[in-house]
């Protein structure tokens, strides 16, 4: 297991972070009934078995089955015994927690009393990165920043993130931040896998010139990049994306993609699932991987992604067969800086 800085900070995480998401279960009628099935005995497991490979990270959001994800990972980590000093635990905030008007959005109020309510959840006093997890178009900016900022001069938050933004969204409040002193966004949690490159046209150059850390959100396309799904499939694609098909992914693009990674798969003695988060995790730009699992077995498959080292041929086909279509301004870019820099100077004989 390797570590990486987190953004422009001293703060370093695993390669691989545990998600949540699967934690809980808030019954029918909403998308966390078709997500979340893992209760306390099987949350513990999963903590204790992530934790056992070297992980340190540990990401979770007040929304995931409505505040049961974030109670039964500070009740695993008690349970555990895990120093508080040992794991990186990172939330989130902007998603509906009741049914009155304020409860959900980034605004002050909302986040001053959801940040209390995490902190109650997780059993802690801190969180070590608290993230806005959607866009407000209703907040102004500065509202949310400075919202975010109190919280840093307080202690009850580290660092602050971001998911789901703009590139030029990130980049204003970036701006922002410097001009007023506030903490500045260290993180960025996006959605990226083989099958959904999209990210890298302006949010990763946006990334790296900032030096912002990346935190990869679904590397599997929702369970569709696992191998279960498509044809060639040995099962017959039962998981999450039978009855949620989320995040939306091109399906053609999707099975030639899964058909190159079962060759490669093959190759290497593993499975598809490991070769696309194998794949996510050889990328410069990434930070970390998040990974979720409702089975110790799942989780294991997963966390084995870190042992598998894809060799110079394998990425080339893996990027051939996601290689994203030019793209204005993309395309007109690579065309006029094409010989901006001068040919060596070759001496007259």
């Amino acid at each position: 297991m390797r570590y990486n800085q987190l953004g422009n900070t001293g703060l370093f995480v695993s390669e691989i972070c545990l998600g949540t998401m699967t934690f809980g279960a808030a019954g029918e009628g909403n998308i966390w009934g078709a997500i979340a099935d893992v209760d306390q005995k099987v949350a513990d497991r999963i903590v204790e078995r992530s934790l056992a490979a070297g992980v340190n990270f540990i990401d979770t959001a007040d929304v995931y089955s409505f505040g049961e994800s974030e109670k039964l990972l500070g009740q695993a980590l008690t349970n555990l015994g895990v120093p508080r000093k040992d794991v990186v635990v990172a939330t989130k905030v902007y998603g509906l927690m009741g049914d009155k008007p304020n409860d959900r959005g980034a605004s002050r109020g909302h986040i001053m009393d959801s940040v209390e309510a995490s902190l109650e959840r997780l059993q802690t006093d801190h969180v070590d990165l608290y993230q806005i997890h959607a866009t407000d178009t209703v907040t102004p900016i500065d509202e949310t920043l400075r919202a975010l900022d109190d919280l840093v001069s307080r202690g009850l938050v580290r660092y602050v993130g971001v998911s789901n933004w703009q590139a030029w969204r990130i980049a204003k409040a970036l701006g922002i931040s410097e001009r007023r002193g506030f903490a500045r966004f260290e993180a960025v949690q996006a959605y990226y896998s083989i099958a959904g490159r999209d990210l890298e046209r302006d949010i990763v150059p946006m990334m790296q010139e900032e030096k912002l850390g990346l935190m990869v959100w679904s590397p599997l396309a929702g369970g569709l990049l696992s191998g279960k799904y498509g044809p060639g499939a040995p099962g017959n694609g039962e998981g999450r994306r039978a009855s949620f098909d989320f995040p939306p992914v091109d399906k053609d693009r999707a099975w030639a993609c899964v058909a190159v990674m079962r060759e490669i798969a093959e190759k290497h003695g593993t499975s598809v699932a490991t070769v696309a988060l194998a794949y996510i995790l050889a990328k410069p730009f990434v930070t970390t991987v998040i990974i979720g699992a409702k089975r110790v077995e799942q989780l294991d498959q997963n966390l084995a992604a870190v042992n598998l080292k894809l060799d110079t041929a394998d990425l080339t086909k893996l990027d051939e067969v996601s290689a994203l279509a030019p793209e204005y301004p993309g395309w007109m870019l690579a065309r006029q800086e094409a010989g901006r820099r001068p040919e060596p100077f070759q001496p007259k004989a």
